[in-house]
Parts: structure tokens; C-alpha cells; sequence
């Protein structure tokens, strides 16, 4: 299964006139103006997806600050972008994907197999001299049907042990695993066992993804291994689908763990490890 989708071949489709829905989730923490982005410059006919309201329900400290839309909800929001079935879906943004991934990661997880993100984002199809446009693009509603559980997650309970039994990889900055920052969430470090593997290690300085065995060779190095069972965590489950689309590309399956870090944080009998390693004792995850 394809992960990406450069700009020339999406130009390709695109001047060929064959169906292609394409999303625009421009999103970023601390900057709440996505769709002001949006409304300055877009791909052509590019419809903008509200990361806050159509990718995640409500905040709430016992799921996280992006919990997971109902199925309902996001099938209502899928349709109202455009999408059919038997559609090609390509989503963007203007920050190396990290935002349009969760998109990604959603409508696979929703049985929808055809998406893809569009490999360096708006900055690629800029640097290509491809036209944009401004303000809104309307789509006719859609009616594909979406199902649940295609892709694989765990809960809070699972990323307790995960460490002893896997791999857990921690996605955000590594001086936010360290526990030197936290902006956002009420406690800083990170969970018990995780490794440090921020999502930015998997772009080039070009905002695309780096070549898949330049991928394979850095998460083999962090202990990824196809033997070895991996999961992924973020601040909010946000960017952490952005680690798990690099993990595709490299050829090795993960699973996400939506509720993240902000999620974990929030319930005090969970521990927090502070410093740069996996255990509060120093210990690495694989010596325990």
C-alpha cells in the first residue's frame, strides 16, 4: 500500500481529470489561523479539513486533547468534503505533513484505502511552479461508508506494559521527552519505556519524507524490528500518525496511541520518567 503521492504524478491525475479529492488540514500547535492559510493559498480545489473540529472530539483530560471523532461524526465530515466511494483522496499541508497525517492515518483506520499524502506538502507543489488559488472550494457532498478498527491502536492500559513487551516510541521533541519544556500538558517527561524518536527525524531539510532506507536504517537503529511489536505516542496523537506513516514507508507496521501523552498525563496514577531515559532508573527498554 502507498503512503505518498509526489506533486508531478498528482498534477498528472489532476490534468487527467480523474476523480481526486484533495484536503487541505493546515494545522499547527500554537497557530489557531489554518484556515486563514487556507483561504491565502491552496492547492486548486482543495477542500480545508478543521483539524480541531472534524479530525478530534472535544478535549477531555481522560482521552486527550485530540480525542478521537465518533465514527459517525468523522463519516459525516468525510461526506461533506466530497468524498465518494471508489475516490483518491491525496491530504496536505504546509508543515512536512505532520498535521495531514492524522488525516491519513484516520481514513485508513476508517477502512478507506485510497488516501495518500502528498509528499513535501503545499511548499513541494509551490517549488514545482504549480498554480494555487484563493478562498473557499465547496464540494458537493459525498456518500462514502466508513467502518472502524482497520488500522491497529492501543489505550492507556497497553502503554503501561508496552515498553516490557514491545517497542514505544515517543514522537514530540526530544527536550519535551527529556522533560525540559512541557507548553501544553500538566506534566513533563514521558511514559515509562518509551524511546525518544521525534517526528521531525523523518524529513528531509526539503520537508519531505526521507528516502525509505534512510527511514529503515533510522528506526532499525531506535530497535524497530519487524519481529518486535512498535507503538507510537505524541503529545496528542496528532503527529504521532505522522511516525507511523513513516514506519509504513520504512516497511514496518505500528500501532498509535491516540490518547497520547496529554491523555496520560491527566491521570495522576499514571507515572512520568523525566531525563533521556526509558526507565526512571536509567535503564534501557530492552534490559528490563
Amino acid at each position: 500500500m502507498q503512503t505518498l503521492m509526489d506533486v508531478d504524478s498528482l498534477k498528472g491525475r489532476l490534468d487527467a481529470g480523474r476523480r481526486t479529492v484533495l484536503l487541505d488540514v493546515r494545522w499547527a500547535l500554537g497557530d489557531p489561523h489554518g484556515r486563514e492559510h487556507y483561504l491565502a493559498e491552496h492547492l486548486p480545489g482543495a477542500v480545508f479539513v478543521d483539524l480541531a473540529t472534524e479530525l478530534a472530539g472535544p478535549a477531555d483530560p481522560s482521552r486527550g486533547r485530540h480525542p478521537l471523532p465518533s465514527l459517525e461524526q468523522f463519516q459525516a465530515s468525510v461526506r461533506s468534503w466530497g468524498v465518494r466511494s471508489g475516490d483518491v483522496v491525496v491530504a496536505y499541508d504546509d508543515s512536512g505533513n505532520m498535521a495531514a497525517a492524522r488525516l491519513w492515518w484516520m481514513l485508513r483506520n476508517a477502512g478507506f484505502a485510497d488516501v495518500y499524502l502528498l509528499d513535501g506538502g503545499l511548499a513541494a507543489w509551490r517549488a514545482a511552479g504549480f498554480d494555487v488559488e484563493r478562498g473557499e472550494w465547496q464540494a458537493e457532498p459525498g456518500d462514502v461508508v466508513l467502518a472502524a478498527g482497520a488500522m491497529p491502536a492501543i489505550d492507556a492500559g497497553r502503554a503501561a506494559s508496552w515498553g516490557q513487551q514491545g517497542l514505544l516510541l515517543d514522537a514530540r521533541a526530544g527536550e519535551r521527552y527529556r522533560g525540559e519544556i512541557e507548553p501544553v500538558d500538566p506534566r513533563a517527561g514521558h511514559i515509562p519505556g518509551a524511546v525518544s524518536a521525534p517526528t521531525t527525524g523523518n524529513l528531509g531539510a526539503d520537508g519531505r519524507f526521507l528516502p525509505a532506507e534512510w527511514l529503515r536504517e533510522r528506526f532499525t537503529s531506535l530497535g524497530v524490528t519487524r519481529d518486535v511489536s512498535t507503538a507510537v505516542y505524541c503529545g496528542s496523537g496528532v503527529t504521532a500518525a505522522h511516525e507511523i506513516a513513516a514506519l509504513e514507508i520504512a516497511g514496518f507496521p505500528a500501532a498509535l496511541y491516540p490518547g497520547s501523552f496529554s491523555e496520560w498525563s491527566n491521570n495522576p496514577s499514571n507515572d512520568v520518567v523525566t531525563g533521556a531515559a526509558p526507565y526512571a532508573d536509567g535503564t534501557a527498554a530492552d534490559s528490563v
